[in-house]
């Protein structure tokens, strides 16, 4: 008789429960000790090689393991400042003693960003920095993240002090969305913003494990964006770094009390993490940092009065401070796009006619900016192991915070906050993962429109003129001198405004940052009473990505297979980012007026697309001693054709310490969401996005003139009115100074790279060399250009523009007129590319020497710089990079027992910064970091006291940016409580 069918699958169930129990029941058991001073080694990494199964020793060494697996396997123990150990096991009946010996160096270290699959540093085919926990915690810098700083090749450029980008190889900004920051496999960047938040949003001092940085493109392994480098944050695993973790630092900057009084800098960090049966577990990470910023008060002038075009250099006499057309770095409204008018009709020194280029008077960032922030940071992971070959895992990260950062304006990031959920399937050869990234600016705003509209609540640009020039004639008329004249026609002009500090200036500001339409009635037929500044951007981020190592299946080469999908929904707040299928007059408008301005609605939400696949084929040759790499990517954006970038390189070991690279790769970049769909009116200037149907009905593309020429169009207009011709004659004959614009649509950036490398271990791990040099072709570099498309006067309202007309006519010429800046010019700020190639190069050299015991001197110096072009571009690139950078650094973790300390030097040379804000030169600096860190090892602690730029040389990183001094701290960190 057959049994019944579920007495089958009870049997089965009961065979299976039986080969699990008994699998369950192998355990490992042994001790980690230190190959010098025989003690055990708390925190040591033991995996069994080829699965994900592993655990960490505990503060005598020991550690038990319990897996599936059966004998014989490997075990492999790793732990920062030792070299990797692998141990065979035939039989776990008796303990496993493991000793591991001191490594000198970092040398040795495993990476994985370089190739996506782990290599030895030294055989990376790329240049590769690492930075492990140990490094961490040797540095003088504050946080992991500014440490990145002493880097080899990297160049730091900080906004605030929650806000900080780094950058390698040149075309430095501060909101760099070429150099790609992941964390744990996530993207950093805030989508709408276009600026990645690796230090706000990231992880916590006491979850970060290490931090891969790749110098130069990789976007033929990692797709859009990285083709100024990546940066790869890894966190600790639940498996391997249990227990209660606790960190508080505590500093002051601003110690000599000139941009604020001194001030405390607050940071709290706790993590707690458990495994249950080295099968399920979690971890829980937060963090607040509170602090009073960096200031931004740079009074540099970037437009003197000598300038052609923009200031007055033929009057001599205002060769002064606080000339007509004085523009600050850190002072805002006094820009030569809105904010700039011309004084006409002066009688000055007998003669009739006179013209003069004035500024408003604008506000100065310090007057604009709360000054204070902090910085939320909570993340959460659920980690669950199938079997001994598979881990699946969930994590939400969610980050608020406030900061200062710089795009083609400055905005005041407030309450700015970012969510992420991921899912993630990780096997021994395979990996699946998928995010969402959810992204709201909160309370934020853009200080252009701040001050423009604080202005323009006094008095709009022609009535302010008005006022000016009554008062300069008068002044003029009662043989007032030039300059003097000039400081009463401005007192005179703004006498009323609202002053920073009054209860009138905080209310109206207060209103302005409140509201969403930054167009003010005086300039825009759709602006309101007071004007608008605040930052309302919302969106979210759906990607999923998977790779496959098939380098088992396959026996003569090694074979990874990958692809991704990424889709970016952006929710149309009317302002910055709009619905392209509503009529052009609707698009700032809401579908639902009568909501509040948080409900309203501004259409459908947009989509931004992209897919890639990749594969990857490494050979080695003549026993491992030649390695060959190969990589083809295809990556697809909907708004553009394929893009195929390539990857070929190789790695020669000689006599096994000498290591030589090289390799050739292309990558493309796509336009960021700000780049390609941006539909911003800001101080009567429209930021556009660069896609084609964006210009549809607008025709700024091929219906313009450049800014600048219009700005030489205006002096020489200026001069013959001064000799004695009407002010529409001297424009039709100087029409010839005007340049037609003639813009293509964005298309991709591509970047052609080429790189050699040498990196050698020598001296019995004493010293470590590593150098490389490459060589970068730019095609296509994107950028902005000020456009002006001409008008016809507007016989219903003589404030507006009427009807377009052509580029070459009279009617387009006379439109040029600065006088006819608001009433005949519809003006632009075009994403776009530039037409000619930019060729760049350079090199880095690092060194590593342990002389003396555990003494480590280190040096790193790096050289970058860009061959120019013959011809002027559509705008300036703005390679932003100093030719020489250097540090040289010298430490010994424990120069007694329990106690070292590490000294920093750091210096860069000087440099000229270009941007579409802020101009000039970035003086040359240096600074001294240090630290000296004691251990209480019986009561799990470690205590440092340390100081960044000690001796407080004050200094800046790029034009406009904040004013940055000493900070000195002390920071107390327990680690491995309740194990």
């Amino acid at each position: 008789m057959k049994p019944p069918l579920h007495h089958l699958f009870m049997l089965l169930a009961f065979v299976l429960a039986s080969a699990s129990l008994h699998a369950q029941n192998t355990v490992i058991q042994g001790k980690i000790t230190d190959e010098e001073t025989q003690e055990g080694l708390a925190g040591v990494n033991i995996l069994i090689k080829g699965t994900v199964l592993g655990t960490v020793s505990d503060a005598n060494g020991k550690f038990t393991l319990t897996a599936k697996a059966q004998p014989p396997f490997t075990l492999v123990a790793s732990f920062v400042g030792y070299r990797t150990q692998e141990i065979a096991v035939n039989n776990t009946a008796e303990a496993i003693n493991i000793t591991l010996a001191p490594s000198a160096l970092l040398g040795e270290e495993v990476v994985i960003t370089a190739s996506r699959v782990e290599e030895s540093q030294l055989k990376s085919p790329v240049a590769i920095e690492k930075m492990d926990i140990r490094a961490i915690r040797e540095s003088p810098a504050p946080s992991f993240y500014d440490a990145l700083e002493n880097v080899k090749g990297v160049q730091m450029t900080t906004s605030s002090i929650t806000f900080k980008v780094p950058n390698t190889r040149g075309f430095n900004i501060p909101n760099n969305f070429r150099f790609v920051q992941l964390a744990d496999g996530i993207d950093m960047q805030a989508a709408t913003l276009g600026v990645p938040l690796g230090n706000a949003i990231g992880p916590t001092e006491l979850d970060i494990e290490s931090v891969e940085i790749t110098p130069g493109a990789a976007s033929a392994l990692y797709g859009m964006n990285a083709i100024n480098g990546m940066a790869n944050l890894i966190t600790k695993s639940p498996f391997l770094y249990q227990g209660l973790s606790v960190y508080q630092k505590t500093g002051v900057n601003h110690v000599d009390g000139i941009d604020y009084d001194p001030s405390l800098l607050t940071e709290t960090a706790v993590r707690y993490a458990h495994a249950f049966n080295n099968k399920f577990a979690f971890k829980i990470n937060g963090s607040y940092l509170r602090a009073t910023d960096w200031r931004g008060n740079t009074q540099t002038d970037q437009n003197p009065n000598t300038t052609p075009s923009t200031g007055n250099p033929a009057y001599p006499e205002l060769n002064i401070a606080d000339h007509p057309a004085y523009d600050a770095w850190n002072k805002y409204g006094d820009d030569s796009g809105s904010n700039s008018v011309t004084v006409t009709g002066i009688n000055y020194n007998g003669a009739p006619n006179q013209s003069f280029v004035v500024r408003r008077t604008g506000y100065w960032e310090k007057d604009l900016v709360p000054g204070k922030v902090d910085n939320f940071k909570l993340d959460a992971a659920l980690h669950y192991r199938i079997g001994s070959n598979a881990e699946l895992s969930y994590t939400y990260r969610f980050g608020v915070m406030d900061g200062l950062f710089q795009r083609g304006n400055k905005i005041q990031l407030d309450n700015t906050r970012v969510q992420n959920h991921k899912l993630e399937l990780k096997g021994a050869n395979y990996l699946v993962r998928s995010y969402v990234s959810i992204e709201n600016t909160g309370d934020s705003y853009n200080l252009k429109p701040l001050s423009d509209n604080l202005d323009l609540n006094h008095l709009s640009n022609k009535d302010w003129s008005a006022k000016f020039k009554s008062e300069l004639q008068a002044a003029l008329t009662a043989e007032v001198g030039l300059a003097e004249a000039m400081r009463r026609a401005r007192a005179a002009a703004d006498a009323g405004r609202a002053e920073p500090g009054t209860a009138e200036f905080n209310a109206l500001k207060a209103q302005i940052i409140g509201s969403n339409n930054w167009d003010h009635i005086s300039s825009a037929p759709t602006g309101t009473a007071t004007g608008g500044a605040k930052l309302y951007q919302m969106s979210r981020t759906y990607h999923t990505d998977l790779q496959w190592d098939l380098s088992n299946k396959i026996q003569i080469f090694d074979l990874l297979v990958g692809a991704d999908f990424r889709l970016y929904e952006i929710i149309p707040d009317g302002n910055n980012f709009v619905d392209f299928d509503r009529p052009i007059a609707e698009r700032n408008t809401p579908t639902n007026p009568d909501a509040a301005q948080d409900d309203q609605k501004f259409g459908n939400n947009v989509h931004y697309t992209k897919y890639g696949f990749f594969t990857q084929v490494t050979k080695k040759l003549f026993n491992e001693k030649l390695k060959l790499f190969g990589a083809l990517r295809v990556d697809h954006n909907l708004e553009f054709d394929p893009k195929i970038n390539p990857r070929v390189a190789v790695v020669y070991t000689l006599a096994e310490k000498h290591n030589f690279r090289a390799s050739f790769q292309n990558g493309f970049r796509f336009p960021s969401l700000f780049e390609a769909l941006s539909f911003v009116n800001n101080g009567n200037v429209r930021r556009v996005g660069g896609l084609p149907y964006i210009n549809e009905g607008l025709n700024y593309l091929d219906n313009s003139y450049t800014l600048a020429s219009i700005n030489a169009f205006n002096a020489a207009v200026n001069a013959d009115v001064k000799s004695g011709l009407s002010t529409n004659d001297a424009a039709l004959k100087n029409r010839g100074v005007l340049e037609v614009t003639n813009l293509s649509a964005t298309r991709p950036e591509r970047i052609n790279s080429f790189e050699v490398g040498y990196k050698s271990l020598l001296f019995n791990n004493k010293l470590v060399v590593d150098i490389d040099a490459y060589t970068n072709q730019y095609d296509g570099f994107l950028g902005q250009v000020e456009v002006a498309v001409p008008y016809l006067p507007n016989p219903e309202n003589p404030s507006y523009p009427g009807q377009q007309v052509t580029v070459g006519s009279d009617d387009a010429v006379i439109a040029m007129i600065q006088a006819n800046r608001g009433a005949r010019q519809t003006r632009y700020r075009v994403y776009t590319n530039a037409r000619q190639k930019y060729n760049n190069y350079g090199s880095s050299l690092g060194i590593t020497y342990n002389f003396f015991q555990k003494f480590t001197v280190g040096s790193n110096v790096s050289y970058n710089n860009i061959s120019k072009n013959k011809e002027k571009d559509v705008f300036v690139t703005g390679f932003n990079t100093p030719n020489w950078a250097t540090n040289i650094s010298l430490g010994n973790r424990e120069v007694v027992k329990n106690l070292g300390f590490n000294v920093v030097w750091r210096w860069q040379e000087s440099f000229q910064w270009e941007s579409p804000l802020a101009n000039g030169e970035i003086a040359a600096y240096n600074t001294f970091d240090a630290q000296v860190t004691y251990k209480l090892p019986d009561l799990f602690t470690s205590v440092k006291l340390g100081g960044t730029n000690i001796f407080n040389n004050r200094y800046i990183q790029y034009a406009a940016g904040p004013t940055i001094g000493a900070l000195y701290y002390v920071s107390i960190t327990l680690d491995g409580l309740l194990k």
